[in-house]
């Protein structure tokens, strides 16, 4: 799609619309357009995947509210020195539908929806789970880029309570075995003619509940807190390139493994070199003379100041490559990209008047030989010169 909708839009709902309103309209509207409901259907597969990427943000209550103060654009990579949580590349739609309706959303719809398959294994009764990965945007230099460098990172994330050591109870306690899911984290219900299963309500599908909750982390095992961290980028890295840190995600809940943190590097443009691939462009003025004459010129590169050697007739848009002056070659051990310099012959704009006739007296000197680009143009165009 070209352009995101609205999301309380895409899933007919309000903006005074309950979390519960939210979820009711996104289940009816995920089995109407799920991918195993309609194959060979790439319009009801990307309707889909639109449902999922707004209920994703509308029931988050921190998503939501962003999303009502700035719309899309709270979400946008675009926004440097950030972490997102679930977007990005990162977002299943799969994933949310499992969430929404209990089980493997990448399995038969039919199954999931209508009992098929049974009630699955029984969760682990300490109710751990994995925590989220995250996606951290970092803008670098271009020279940065060339010679790699450390960053420190600043980070809202997860982290394991100091409170409980992470376990989620107040006391030694721990968890019992969900009376109402008898431990699967999901239950059955009548719908109709139908039983459909759908997350536990008592323990939202961890299978146990906290007997004595944490007052800190309030039985998660974990809180919220802003984290420093350091992260070396590699030399020759470009746009989009994402350097993963295993582990420096969301800490899992009470005890579960943390995610990942997938660092996505944005190059700042540079006001001197133009990057394509591992190759460095750039346009170096030189003087009439001096193009005429040859000389030698200071071109720069990322490694320090570079001579060329101009041969007498160099035109404007010639191009010089400096071998192994450009970017280096991401993971490649040592091998390095070219710079390519484009010649622009500078004409005076502000001549004085000996200046002037000097020039004018070149001028009348100076035949068509001396003149090869001129001499072939109008040998081309002599025939629009031509009267009928």
């Amino acid at each position: 799609m070209t352009q995101d909708r609205d999301y309380y839009d895409v899933l007919g709902v309000s903006k005074e619309a309950t979390k519960a309103e939210i979820k009711k309209a996104y289940r009816k509207m995920a089995v109407k357009y799920h991918p195993d409901k309609n194959p060979d259907d790439p319009e009801a597969e990307e309707r889909f995947k639109e449902l999922g990427h707004a209920y994703e943000v509308l029931s988050d209550e921190n998503k939501r509210a962003a999303y009502d103060r700035y719309g899309h654009a709270a979400f946008e990579s675009g926004g440097m020195g950030g972490a997102a949580r679930g977007g990005g590349g990162f977002h299943d739609p799969f994933d949310i539908f499992s969430q929404v309706f209990g089980g493997g959303g990448g399995g038969g719809i039919f199954e999931e929806m209508f009992g098929g398959g049974g009630g699955g294994g029984r969760r682990d009764p300490s109710g751990r789970s994995a925590g989220s990965d995250l996606r951290y945007d970092l803008e670098i230099t271009l020279e940065e880029a060339a010679t790699g460098c450390e960053k420190e990172l600043e980070i809202e994330k997860y982290v394991g309570c100091d409170s409980c050591g992470s376990k989620g109870s107040s006391d030694s306690s721990g968890m019992s075995t969900c009376s109402t899911c008898n431990g699967h984290g999901r239950v059955v219900a009548s719908r109709g003619f139908f039983q459909v299963q759908q997350t536990c309500p008592t323990c939202h599908g961890a299978g146990g509940v906290i007997k004595n909750p944490c007052s800190k982390c309030d039985g998660d095992g974990r809180v919220q807190k802003t984290s420093r961290m350091k992260i070396n980028i590699p030399e020759g890295v470009d746009t989009g390139v994402r350097i993963r840190s295993g582990g420096k995600g969301d800490a899992g809940m009470r005890g579960g493994p943390a995610g990942d943190l997938y660092v996505v590097i944005h190059v700042k443009d540079n006001d001197v070199f133009e990057r394509e691939g591992d190759n460095l462009y750039c346009n170096v003025p030189v003087s009439f003379p001096k193009a005429a004459l040859g000389g030698e010129i200071k071109v720069p590169t990322l490694q320090g100041v570079a001579s060329i050697k101009v041969p007498a007739g160099t035109q404007s848009g010639t191009t010089f490559r400096l071998r192994s002056k450009g970017m280096p070659v991401l993971s490649s051990g040592g091998r390095r990209g070219d710079l390519l310099v484009n010649v622009d012959v500078e004409v005076p704009t502000k001549l004085n008047s000996k200046q002037k006739e000097l020039l004018e007296q070149l001028g009348e000197t100076m035949g068509e030989e001396n003149s090869p680009m001129h001499e072939s143009f109008f040998e081309k165009a002599k025939r629009f010169f031509t009267a009928d």
